[in-house]
């Protein structure tokens, strides 16, 4: 499958992580030259860059803080200057409240950060884009937001409000060759996954018996998704979300 991303830029927010990496190896592998954005990553968005580089890709690592305007501007102004205009975004990037906030206090941090913030990067990027009359954003966002679970309401809230965003998005932008859409991954093997406190392998093996394709989703997973999403090879999918859970959303 052509995916014509050869020459053109991407970036993806969140880049030193396990999903934002794999998604930066997969579309530098079918050519387009890629900025890896971090936040207190900063060696394994290295990491990620040297390895895009040593397969023979370019490559970035720019820090990016979702909650300053103005550092997201000058990251896109160094990502333009050393690899050119982006044309494919892909916003990957959370930024977690800090556990003594309360629920009301850690929603408000969250949407400023993760929504607010990421709207922010997508409309710094859209004149790129309009400008050369293609354009491709992909969000990545969670299953949770289609199954709640327990838990804080900040991560959901601000994911579900980006996936409304895309929508309004799609509909807004495609007249200028742009399509947006939504990855929503379900429960990812990552190293947070395996050793945050309340997730771990046994969470990993409960999901695992649960979902139809018998194991759980892993951050290639996601990226062949977004690199197909992101590319030229989609030509007309538009506002949509697609679920890579290996069917877990289809059983109660």
């Amino acid at each position: 499958m052509e995916t014509y991303l050869k020459g053109r830029v991407a970036f993806v927010s969140g880049g030193s992580g396990a999903i934002g990496r794999a998604i930066a190896v997969g579309l530098a592998a079918e050519g387009a030259a890629v900025a890896v954005s971090w936040h207190s990553g900063r060696d394994r968005a290295q990491e990620v860059v040297d390895a895009i580089s040593q397969a023979g890709g370019r490559a970035v690592a720019v820090q990016l803080d979702q909650q300053d305007r103005s550092a997201g501007l000058a990251a896109l102004d160094r990502v333009r200057q050393e690899l050119g205009p982006v044309s494919v975004l892909v916003a990957n990037a959370v930024q977690w409240p800090s556990r003594d906030l309360d629920e009301v206090e850690g929603l408000a941090a969250s949407l400023a950060t993760n929504t607010v913030g990421t709207a922010a990067l997508i409309d710094a990027v859209l004149p790129d884009m309009r400008a050369a009359g293609w354009g491709r954003v992909v969000i990545v966002s969670t299953d949770i937001v289609e199954q709640p679970m327990a838990g804080p309401l900040s991560y959901a809230v601000a994911k579900g409000g980006l996936e409304t965003a895309a929508r309004v998005l799609a509909v807004r932008e495609a007249r200028h060759g742009i399509l947006t859409n939504v990855v929503r991954p379900g429960f990812t093997l990552t190293d947070r996954a395996l050793t945050t406190p309340f997730l771990g392998q046994k969470a990993v093996d409960s999901e695992s018996a649960k979902t139809p394709t018998g194991r759980i989703c892993t951050p290639e997973d996601v990226a062949s998704a977004v690199v197909y999403l992101g590319s030229g090879a989609n030509g007309h999918v538009n506002g949509q979300v697609l679920s890579v859970a290996g069917g877990r959303e289809l059983v109660r």
